[in-house]
């Protein structure tokens, strides 16, 4: 089997793979392309989920029949959307957010797309409220893309709400390969790198990371089943 040349790539040569796969496999999407410009004319930060990785949170609902979503930091609702999307109409998203401002925008921006009645967007700090929330019934995905300092607080509440054989997912744990970096240091490096002390000898749990490169940089997701 022959080998292919190692080449060095930037993020101008992932945003041109992002571009070119999705020419391919994401029609166009008036609704959410409306999301991303209010939500950029709001001056909400621009760190949101991509189209691709919206698609494959959509993909991965459907393919498990998945009924209930908790959703660990909503923003302007953009991932929101695709995984409220991905629900039959009795499904349900519960999403968190600290910021009224970025609430509103995100109940803007459900209501446009169709999906008010199902999803329900709870104001606040996401660890009182997730201390509120009752697993009866549990969910079957939770989605963890808020501050990363808290990623260990957030994944303790996910694994008490989701279903035995459900699955959890924190966002942005590679961070350009900072985390592995032994040299280097700031709040959301060390909020992954105590989520990764925390599962290492965890028994309920199975993970593994996935890193990726895109639209979004270099970056990857923890993927952890609850057993």
């Amino acid at each position: 089997m022959s080998r292919q040349a190692h080449k060095e790539t930037s993020i101008d040569d992932w945003n041109r793979s992002d571009n070119y796969f999705n020419s391919f496999l994401l029609p166009d999407d008036p609704t959410l392309d409306a999301t991303a410009r209010n939500n950029n004319q709001r001056g909400l930060p621009d760190i949101a989920v991509s189209a691709a990785q919206g698609k494959f949170l959509n993909l991965l609902l459907r393919s498990t029949g998945a009924k209930r979503v908790l959703e660990v930091g909503t923003l302007g609702g953009y991932s929101t959307i695709w995984l409220a999307r991905a629900l039959p109409n009795d499904g349900k998203v519960v999403t968190l957010e600290l910021s009224e401002k970025h609430a509103e925008a995100a109940t803007e921006n459900i209501a446009n797309a169709g999906l008010t009645s199902k999803v329900e967007v709870i104001v606040g700090r996401a660890v009182d409220t997730l201390a509120t929330l009752d697993p009866s019934p549990p969910f079957d995905l939770v989605f963890i893309d808020a501050d990363k300092p808290s990623n260990l607080e957030y994944f303790i509440h996910a694994k008490r709400l989701v279903r035995s054989g459900g699955i959890i997912i924190v966002d942005n744990v590679a961070r350009y390969g900072r985390v592995s970096d032994p040299e280097y240091t700031d709040a959301n490096v060390e909020g992954v790198r105590r989520l990764l002390d925390a599962i290492k000898d965890d028994k309920d749990v199975e993970a593994t990371v996935v890193q990726t490169v895109g639209a979004k940089g270099y970056d990857g997701f923890l993927y952890a089943f609850r057993k």
